[in-house]
């Protein structure tokens, strides 16, 4: 099931020091299709923009010391409150290490929402008061860090991006993609049916609908139960999945494909 209604884009304003990065969001793949049939908009906005001083200086020196450079209140207030005014349904949201981890449910969150302002921060962060202030969300792709917020930001378009009504060539792709389930996606296989590395298994080329799509089902139980358990721990199972899944495991456990 989509997250939003067909027809109505979800727009993306993106503040940024670097805007041309997202060329690449333009110009490429599923999210370039969807930009380019108007399924989704990307607006940027630089900063330096809205800086009112000959040198067009974004960011200062940390109050207390320490390395590295803050980024300004006031470039990055003007930016957001003119992106507000092009875009008054939209929310914003800071692209940092200290935000709430996304997964896929929170991406079929964001898709429901007609509009984000995404602000990509840079150097050592942002001055805090600017996001106690204008800071609707704190979001993170991961517990690491990078140089700045612009590949989150695009990480989060392109994940919300395949979500909408139209970005994806079959209307199922985006059902059954990883996590949209709580499980990981089963193995997929394509043309030829063998080669020197291995067959396709017999059940996928039998024509039985139910027992692909019973095998497919087992294999994505089996599949997060080896690699990521604490998405079974979390979304728990019904008794005709948890049927499937010690089947799987008894196959693994006696040396087969499961």
């Amino acid at each position: 099931m989509s997250a939003v209604e067909p027809g109505i884009p979800t727009r993306f304003d993106v503040i940024t020091l670097f805007p041309d990065l997202f060329r690449i969001l333009l110009d490429q793949g599923v999210t370039g299709r969807a930009l380019a049939r108007g399924l989704a908009e990307l607006h940027l906005w630089n900063p330096r923009d809205f800086t009112h001083d000959v040198h067009r200086t974004v960011d200062d020196r940390p109050y207390g010391g320490g390395p590295g450079m803050v980024m300004k209140v006031e470039p990055l207030r003007e930016a957001i409150q003119a992106a507000r005014a092009a875009a008054p349904q939209s929310r914003v949201a800071y692209l940092s290490p200290q935000g709430r981890v996304l997964d896929q449910a929170a991406m079929l969150e964001i898709a429901a929402c007609p509009g984000w302002i995404l602000l990509a921060g840079r150097y050592e962060g942002v001055d805090e008061r600017l996001i106690e202030s204008h800071v609707d969300e704190e979001w993170s792709i991961g517990d690491y860090v990078l140089s700045g917020g612009e590949l989150p930001a695009m990480v989060v378009m392109d994940a919300v991006i395949r979500l909408l009504p139209g970005a994806l060539g079959h209307a199922d792709s985006a059902r059954q993609d990883s996590h949209m389930d709580g499980l990981l996606d089963c193995p997929h296989y394509t043309r030829p049916e063998r080669i020197e590395e291995g067959s396709v298994p017999s059940v996928l080329i039998g024509g039985d609908h139910a027992a692909i799509k019973r095998w497919r089902l087992r294999q994505a139980l089996g599949r997060t139960w080896q690699r990521r358990p604490d998405l079974l721990k979390r979304r728990g199972l019904s008794e005709a999945e948890r049927t499937l899944l010690d089947e799987f495991i008894l196959a693994h456990r006696e040396g087969g494909a499961g």
